[in-house]
């Protein structure tokens, strides 16, 4: 009986929810594992070339704010949130619509996001046109403005503080709206 509440103290840590927070893996690696497709300007593509678009600056900007290096992956559709879900990935900055389907899949950052997409041009009109997230597609364009998140691996509360204070430091001191600005509003 002397081993029980020395058992007793171990048994969280043999439970399957006693697991590394995603933040602790973030930190210890000194970078964050972002997966895009860049293929879709001006959300994220490539010129010349190299990453570019409004996602790749705020990845770029969201990396900087928890203090560890942006590691983009160029992955394909069916890679993209598998690859999140199965920890290849730590987030996927892809244009990605909250729906009740990725919600019940992925814990998600707050709102980054939501694009008109009758606003939505990219810096050069003669590009392919702009494709926003497939579960959006099909909107109607008088429908609701899709809320654009960053999806993660559930369980991961400290990676979600973190992740969402540090878009609210990018909302708060006024870089979102430039990026926007920059990249999102139809330049007349």
């Amino acid at each position: 009986m002397r081993f029980l509440p020395g058992l007793i103290c171990l048994l969280p840590l043999l439970s399957p929810m006693a697991h590394a927070e995603l933040i602790d893996d973030v930190n210890d690696r000194g970078e964050l594992r972002i997966a895009l497709e860049a293929n879709t300007a001006p959300f994220n593509f490539k010129e010349d070339g190299k990453l570019t678009g409004f996602e790749v600056e705020l990845g770029e900007m969201l990396a900087g704010e928890l203090d560890v290096r942006p590691d983009f992956v160029v992955t394909d559709e069916a890679d993209l949130l598998s690859g999140v879900e199965s920890g290849k990935y730590d987030v996927a900055i892809n244009h990605i619509a909250m729906t009740p389907e990725l919600a019940e899949r992925f814990d998600t950052s707050a709102t980054y996001s939501q694009p008109d997409a009758q606003l939505l041009a990219s810096k050069d009109e003669a590009q392919r046109p702009l494709v926003l997230a497939q579960s959006f597609q099909p909107q109607e364009k008088k429908g609701p403005a899709p809320n654009l998140v960053i999806p993660f691996q559930k369980g991961n509360p400290a990676f979600k503080a973190s992740l969402d204070n540090a878009l609210a430091r990018i909302k708060d001191d006024g870089r979102l709206e430039q990026l926007s600005q920059k990249w999102l509003v139809k330049q007349d």
